[in-house]
């Protein structure tokens, strides 16, 4: 089989691998239909490792397939099923993963094409409790972009910050991929979204996307634009991934007693906080990571409803490096994925 594997810092090759074997117990043998690129993508291919990894690494970290084969004791699962992939490899035991915080695994063995061999690959196994069933009538394509993009925003906006319908939002890069995601899931119930882009052209998407008011952050000061069109009042929700560019502008965006929440830290690590604007203001910060396979399933089913994700480029698996290029440079309105 094919296998997109990293050899070294920024070099990928498409490289023939032993197909695997029939699999295990609790296993399901899955043949990748779609990957969907994301930022761990680009980190992993910088070298920006958080953990210890072993290179050549295929990587991919967010993917749908259709399972060719079932091992023993696996009854709720069967060949021919179309499934999207949960892309971090959790124990299953603990507390959290008996829970359904399957994102909070205390025993988790890393996430793949990150730490462990990803979804590039024509075939893999993997345990059939990390597959989530995809409902008919939602493609390989958007199946693809609900393990990480769908999912995380489905977390972020409904577990976390718990938006409601006459509640407005702040959804930083409205062009990325979970940003086009928020917009659409936010106007899907009924909120009043507000959006921050880089340029006059992703205004003009972001627009016919369903966003209320959009801001080229570039021409203009985005708290002080959100202060503006909501009357100096401030929004209930920061939807947040930027980091320490956006920060400060963010907590200034929030009315008295608002809510932030924040994935990504894409400009850096480490930013400053006013305390005292927090306490006086009442504010309320949730750190927000990865999703849960109960959010996958929400994500699907909102699919399935007509909520799909936004496209921006479909390429050959072969044209991985291209994509990551593109992604780096933030040239993208919406996903780029690929058909495996």
């Amino acid at each position: 089989m094919r296998a997109l594997t990293l050899v070294s810092d920024r070099n990928l090759q498409l490289i023939e691998q032993p197909d695997p074997p029939p699999p295990g117990a609790g296993e399901v043998q899955v043949r990748v239909r779609a990957m969907a690129l994301n930022h761990i993508d680009v980190w992993g291919w910088r070298g920006m490792a958080f953990a210890k990894r072993k290179l050549p690494l295929v990587v991919g970290a967010e993917a749908a397939g259709e399972i060719v084969a079932v091992g023993p004791d696996v009854s709720d699962r069967k060949v021919g099923d179309k499934v999207a992939l949960y892309g971090a490899m959790t124990c299953g035991t603990c507390r959290p993963c008996r829970e359904g915080r399957d994102n909070l695994c205390e025993n988790v063995a890393g996430v793949l094409g990150f730490h462990v061999d990803g979804f590039a690959r024509e075939l893999m196994n993997t345990q059939a409790r990390l597959t989530v069933p995809v409902p008919d009538g939602v493609s390989w394509i958007d199946a693809a972009c609900a393990p990480i993009t769908f999912g995380t925003v489905q977390h972020m906006l409904f577990d976390n910050a718990k938006l409601e319908s006459d509640e407005t939002v702040l959804v930083h890069a409205g062009g990325s991929g979970i940003g086009t995601a928020a917009i659409r899931m936010a106007k899907a119930i009924g909120a009043t979204v507000i959006t921050t882009v880089g340029d006059d052209e992703k205004a003009k998407k972001a627009k016919a996307l369903g966003a209320d008011h959009v801001i080229n952050y570039r021409t203009d000061r985005f708290e002080h634009m959100v202060r503006k069109i909501t009357g100096k009042k401030g929004v209930e929700v920061v939807f947040e991934h930027v980091g320490p560019d956006t920060w400060a502008g963010s907590m200034l965006s929030l009315k008295r007693g608002g809510r932030l929440v924040t994935c990504g830290s894409t400009s850096g690590v480490t930013t400053q906080i006013n305390l005292m604007q927090l306490f006086q203001q009442q504010l309320k910060i949730f750190g927000s990571f990865g999703c849960t396979m109960r959010n996958i399933a929400e994500s699907l089913a909102k699919m399935a409803d007509g909520i799909q994700p936004v496209i921006d480029t479909k390429i050959d698996i072969a044209d991985f490096e291209v994509g990551l290029d593109r992604l780096e440079s933030r040239k993208v309105f919406g996903k780029i994925v690929t058909l495996i």
